[in-house]
């Protein structure tokens, strides 16, 4: 084809390179050939699929500095977060390398001896998969390796914000022997072209989405005229609960891993944080201290830990909330504005009260507002006080309260005395406004996969 769109370094403002832009004809012949691999994929062995996924983990890390490059250069991630992402990349890919053979059918006594009653869990059919620029490589394995390892044929559409990463990844998968048709990658720069027709295409049975909850909600629409199987992972709004009781050293540390992860783009990232007035104060000073320690600028300088914004639409939003707190009465402890570039100046914000977007909005930057409250349950009111429900926090050392509040917490994840707890074999996903299904794990491969109930009446 001749169409091609730039991918643009959010550092440099230039372009790192131009790539194929996939439209609609493109996305009817991979989603056919996606369809037809699947009647081949599906029949190979747990054993055969475990083999080719674990290549193509090994065939990642090879390439763990390069692909880190690749991300830090599309989508602005510090070189270091970004080589650190290759490896939690590929724990999603070794871990269903292993799950391949784990897909377990089971039986079910009958109340007649004539009748045998067999469960056959068997492939959900080929899968469309959807991901954000945020994280090139980690969002893609996420919903492919559990898909391949269950028999499923895959064709995802990368953010045309960050194309090159998943490009990549295809052609290490091919490389290492995996059918090409078997895992497809199509970037456009018109994204709702190509997946109009994979929503239309009936034969297409799995959707697989992380992004806004607008969007989200959008394509849930259009899916479900063909009934088809939807995992949702969507907005966040994440609290982060210091309790009285904490060591405050330890809690800064946690809700600064949390915090400043990605320059806070990610949809996990505490986004409100809510201190006991009893420590307020002693908190604010010492989460100043170490946010103003920050290095900011060059994501491709080791030492670099906030980079810029993905593009300018990304930092409008920031400096919208920002500006819309300050207008309100809040104020800028530390930074308050943007840098140069796409770089906004890592922000610690105090007096922030209801009303203000940033407390219901997911800002999606690295923008800190500090919230005093006065016992759990004004805490745990002020953290379920919202449509979303996605990740959530707590710092205490008192057992009791950490049981309680974590039950409490209407999200899907809770880290406790954990500001960084998504892992491959724990389900990530959230409640509410924040989607539909689980990733990870057990149950990342269970939504790739149909139960058939197979009832055996026997001869005399």
């Amino acid at each position: 084809m001749s169409a091609t769109f730039e991918v643009m370094n959010p550092a440099t403002g230039s372009a790192v390179a131009s790539i194929a832009d996939n439209g609609a004809a493109e996305a009817r012949a991979a989603a056919a050939r996606a369809v037809a691999a699947f009647g081949t994929w599906r029949k190979t062995t747990a054993y055969e699929r475990a083999a080719t996924l674990r290549a193509w983990a090994s065939a990642m890390m090879a390439e763990e500095a390069a692909l880190g490059r690749t991300m830090t250069q599309e989508m602005g991630k510090p070189i270091t977060e970004a080589r650190g992402e290759v490896r939690y990349a590929v724990s999603f890919v070794e871990w269903y390398a292993e799950e391949a053979k784990r897909v377990y059918g089971t039986t079910v006594p009958s109340q007649f001896s004539h009748k045998r009653i067999l469960v056959q869990p068997q492939p959900v059919g080929p899968a469309y998969a959807v991901t954000p620029w945020n994280f090139p490589a980690a969002m893609i394995t996420r919903k492919a390796a559990p898909a391949l390892a269950a028999g499923c044929t895959v064709v995802v559409k990368p953010a045309e914000q960050s194309p090159l990463t998943a490009v990549r990844l295809a052609e290490l998968w091919t490389a290492v022997g995996g059918p090409p048709d078997v895992f497809q990658v199509l970037p456009a720069s018109d994204p709702a072209a190509v997946s109009r027709v994979f929503f239309e295409d009936p034969a297409i049975r799995k959707l697989s989405f992380t992004g806004s909850t607008e969007i989200g909600v959008l394509l849930a629409g259009q899916a479900v005229k063909t009934m088809k199987r939807m995992s949702l992972e969507l907005g966040g709004h994440a609290p982060f609960l210091v309790f009285g009781d904490a060591d405050i050293d330890a809690a800064v540390k946690e809700v600064f891993a949390s915090k400043f992860r990605n320059a806070g783009q990610t949809c996990v990232c505490a986004n409100r944080i809510y201190v006991h007035a009893d420590i307020h104060d002693r908190f604010v000073e010492k989460f100043a201290a170490a946010t103003s320690g920050l290095k900011v600028g060059d994501p491709m300088d080791p030492a670099t830990q906030v980079g810029p914004l993905v593009d300018a639409q990304g930092l409008a939003k920031v400096r919208a909330h920002v500006d819309d707190a300050l207008s309100k009465g809040a104020k800028a402890v530390v930074g308050g504005g943007a840098g140069e570039g796409l770089i906004f100046k890592p922000t610690v914000l105090t007096s922030v009260k209801r009303g203000m977007r940033l407390l219901e909005e997911e800002t999606f930057g690295p923008v800190a507002p500090i919230v005093p409250f006065t016992d759990d349950s004004d805490a745990v009111r002020q953290a379920n006080d919202t449509p979303f429900g996605l990740a959530a926090y707590v710092w205490t050392r008192d057992l009791t309260r950490a049981f309680r509040v974590a039950e409490a917490l209407d999200y899907g994840i809770v880290g406790v005395n954990d500001g960084i707890p998504s892992t491959a074999q724990a389900p990530f996903g959230g409640m509410k406004m924040s989607g539909v299904g689980r990733e990870g794990g057990v149950w990342g491969i269970e939504e790739y996969l149909d139960m058939k109930y197979v009832s055996f009446g026997l001869g005399s």
